[in-house]
This record gives structure tokens, sequence and C-alpha cells, in this order.
């Protein structure tokens, strides 16, 4: 019986061997754009955490955790055996493409690189970054409406238009699409998150809407893939001669489901977040609001001992001073009968 090696030799075939779950941790090849890209990312973030730490300011360890955890990921799926079987299997392109796409870049937004930069810079540098993150460009980019596109649309024109056999085909392509996809996914949660500046906040029920309609795009997609009847780069697949492995079919049915569900669970990381930042911001605003009434308490307080100085009514300053506040604020006066 002929090995594999000597059948791929007659189908012309000169790629890698039989794909195995070890290939996922002992296959390796360089990706210098990414790792450069990573190293200088990693190294930036390093000098605003000294920078930081010199100014004897605190920055939360689960931000740099998240941040190195995204960077080390985008290595992993360029580099490992993920990007040795990218251009030879549409399963591994596909969850390549979904975690490029979503996972990489929510660790990093969720390492608030942004926020770090602009607390280690100095006061001049600083207001040019907030400035700059004020302006209409920044404005229209982070809009939801955009963001959103910004995350859907490129599977979908990937895969079915010529750039997905592009990107199998060049290696500037190829590489082009390693670094766009988590730009693009940056774009979508750095103004989604809002941990980091942002030229403008909307609520996070925004973001909560937008990724149940992202779920539904996910599956739309994979459901296209899976029983679609298209085969995407027929003819770079079957020129590829590959001689091990599923069918083409096959190959395409796992990467559709692969992609459907990965979108689906990486979405969740994403909405615990979110909710996350919803009880933070609430409680924020809870303790800013009843330091606010305090202080309006105690001003009038001052105010009633100051009537009482000056000669007034002892009676009607207690009350004005020591009145609940809660007995006049609109929202609250009605369950304690103070109505009228």
């Amino acid at each position: 019986m002929q090995s594999t090696a000597v059948l791929a030799e007659a189908a012309g075939y000169h790629g890698p061997p039989p794909w195995q779950w070890a290939d996922l941790a002992t296959s390796w090849t360089a990706e210098p754009v990414v790792l450069a890209l990573c190293a200088l990312l990693g190294g930036g973030y390093l000098f605003g955490l000294r920078r930081l730490a010199r100014a004897g300011q605190r920055w939360q360890p689960t931000r740099t955790l998240n941040f190195f955890a995204g960077l080390l990921l985008w290595i992993w799926l360029t580099c490992s055996g993920v990007g040795v079987y990218e251009r030879i299997l549409f399963t591994d392109r596909a969850v390549q493409i979904v975690l490029l796409l979503m996972l990489v870049p929510l660790l990093i937004a969720m390492g608030a690189p942004v926020s770090l930069l602009v607390e280690a810079s100095p006061p001049a540098r600083r207001e040019r970054i907030l400035r700059a993150l004020r302006s209409r460009p920044s404005k229209l980019l982070m809009f939801p409406a955009i963001s959103t596109a910004l995350l859907l649309a490129p599977p979908w024109l990937l895969f079915f238009t010529p750039w997905y056999e592009k990107s199998l085909t060049s290696g500037a392509w190829n590489i082009g699409l390693h670094v766009s996809l988590v730009l693009l996914g940056l774009a979508y949660f750095w103004p989604r998150l809002q941990l980091d500046p942002v030229g403008h906040r909307y609520p996070h029920l925004v973001g909560l809407f937008i990724t149940f309609i992202e779920v539904m795009f996910d599956a739309a997609l994979g459901i296209v893939l899976i029983y679609g009847g298209h085969i995407v780069a027929e003819h770079y697949y079957v020129t590829l001669g590959r001689p091990w492995g599923p069918s083409l079919a096959q190959d395409q049915t796992w990467g559709g489901t692969s992609l459907w569900v990965l979108g689906d669970l990486v979405g969740l990381p994403f909405l615990c977040a979110l909710i996350r930042r919803m009880i933070v911001e609430g409680r924020e605003e809870t303790v800013a609001v009843d330091a606010a009434l305090d202080a309006q308490y105690e001003a009038a307080a001052v105010a009633a001992v100051a009537a009482v100085a000056e000669g007034g009514d002892v009676a009607e300053a207690a009350e004005a001073g020591q009145r609940p506040w809660w007995l006049d604020d609109p929202n609250l006066k009605h369950r304690f009968g103070a109505e009228g």
C-alpha cells in the first residue's frame, strides 16, 4: 500500500502532511509582520505600565493579562499549526478568521491600551490624543451602525468575493488578512466596551442589542456555507490536490459549523464583559448621586443654622435643615406619603 507521501507526490501536492491535533502545538511557521506588531505593542504596553508605576498610579492586573493574552493568541493563530494549515483546510481558515476578528480584538480591547496611553502620556500629548478621539472622523467610526458593519461585513465579503482566494495565493493578501481582521474587530469592541476613551458614549443596551444581531449574522453565514451548495475557492482547493482529509464539501461543512459555533461562543465573554461594565458603572453612578445628595443635605443644614443665627424661625429652619432628601425627591416621595 502506498504511503501518504507517495500519494501526495503523485497528486502534485506539496503541502504539509495530514493534519493532526498535535499540530496545534508542534507545527510552527513564522509570520514576521504579526510578530513585529505584537512585539511593538507589547513593548509599548510595558513601557506605559512602567511610567504609571513610577508615578505611583495603579493599573488593574486583569487588563494587563487580557492584553497580552490577545497578543499571544494573535501569534498562535498565525504562527502555530493553525497558520501552517491555513491555506490547506477550509475549516482551519474559518476558525482562524472568526478568532482573529472577534476574540483577539476583544482581549486586546479589554486591556484598555488607549487608556494606558492617555494616563502614561504628558499633559500636552494626552490632550492631543483626547482631542483626536473627540474628532468627527473618530465619532463617525465609532457610530454603532458603522462599527457593527465593520464586524459583520468582512466574513461575507471574504467568502463570497475573490478576496478569499487571493488571501490563499498571495502572501501580501494573507498578511493583510491577519492584520486587517484584528483592526476591524478593534473598531467594533473599542466603542462597545467603552473601557477606553471614546468619541461619544452610547448606552450599553445598544451593545447588547447589536450582539444579538451579530449572533444572527453568524448563524446565517454558517447556514449558507453549510447548505448553500457552493464550494468557496473551489478552483484553488482542486488545484491544491490535497490527497488526505475530508472532501471539499465536507471541509466546508465543518468550517461553516465552526464559524457558526465559535462566533456564538466568542460572543459570551463579550456579553459578560458588557454586563460587568454596566454593573460597575451603575455602582459608580449610585455613589456619585449619594455623594451629591449628601452634600445637598449638608448645605441645607448649614443654611438652616445660618437662618437661626440671623433670627429666623427655629422650627422652620430645623425642618429645612433636617428633612430627609428622599421626601423631596420626585421619584421617591410618593412612597413615603410626602405628596402634597
